[in-house]
């Protein structure tokens, strides 16, 4: 998936941090729902905007960040158990 088709990012839009284009719904925002429990269904209910296709695509671009090593581990290893 081409995630750039979906996600962009503009100053003038939440100081500038990435969204889904033609809304203002962060992936960080959406990553924080689906992290407390949302489904992929209650999402698209509440914000009818979003495609499964812009969802998939935040999945995509965080692979790709994590193969990319743009996201480092939050935890020492020291303090991992």
């Amino acid at each position: 998936m081409n995630w750039q088709n979906y996600i962009h990012s503009n100053p003038n839009i939440l100081v500038g941090k990435l969204v889904i284009k033609e809304t203002r719904i962060s992936i960080e925002f959406l990553l924080n729902l689906f992290a407390n429990g949302w489904s992929e269904a209650e999402i698209l209910e509440n914000y009818p905007s979003l495609t499964s296709e812009s969802i998939r695509a935040v999945f995509s671009f965080t692979a790709e960040c994590m193969r990319d090593e743009f996201l480092y581990m939050a935890i020492p290893l020291s303090e991992a158990s």
